[in-house]
């Protein structure tokens, strides 16, 4: 059986390659994720990819457009809340990723989203079936939730650099919605001085 896996992060894909191993799966990456921003993010996800690729011996299919900043806020045409945009991103990246395995000859394809507790496990599920069924192929379902803190040890004994959020920039203002709440009412505490004033 081949596979070809989407791959959402470094550190989300320890787990499941392991057992997908562990079952004798072929495996091969496929690294597209136009979401993730901004650039510096993106290149420490790519780095940490490389580095855990290398480590395990997996071969990784890389998106040639590479970071896709202005593709992914076309495709989500202004829907910005989770649950508006997070369709969006999983319906982006399963139907190019079935779409590349059914091209390239696989039998299979799957993601590692499946690994995050923190996604909607059932729907990725969902459109993943659908897509596999329009392309021709067989989508590959497990739950690999049950390995989320053997994956998160994993990556911190590998030194792996591990994402703070989701990836895209509104995930990442969520994440930091508190902080960003303090900084306001603390620069709206602050006394503005025009130019004309300092003179």
């Amino acid at each position: 059986m081949n596979l070809f896996l989407h791959i959402c992060c470094g550190p989300c894909l320890l787990y499941p390659l392991k057992i997908l191993k562990e079952r004798e799966i072929d495996v091969t990456g496929f690294f597209y994720n136009p979401n993730i921003h901004p650039f510096l993010e993106f290149e420490k996800r790519v780095g940490a990819l490389e580095h855990i690729a290398k480590l395990r011996d997996l071969k990784i299919i890389w998106d040639p457009a590479g970071y896709g900043l202005e593709q992914w806020l076309s495709y989500i045409n202004g829907n910005t809340g989770t649950k508006e945009r997070c369709p969006f991103c999983y319906e982006m990246r399963l139907e190019r990723s079935a779409k590349e395995a059914a091209s390239r000859g696989f039998d299979y394809f799957s993601t590692t989203l499946l690994y995050s507790k923190y996604q909607r496990h059932q729907l990725i599920r969902e459109i993943g079936e659908e897509k596999a069924s329009r392309y021709g192929i067989k989508f590959y379902y497990e739950d690999f939730r049950q390995g989320w803190k053997e994956g998160i040890e994993e990556a911190v004994s590998l030194g792996i650099y591990r994402q703070p959020y989701c990836g895209c920039i509104f995930s990442e203002a969520e994440r930091y919605h508190k902080r960003m709440k303090r900084l306001a009412e603390r620069l709206g505490n602050k006394e503005v001085f025009t130019n004309e004033s300092h003179a």
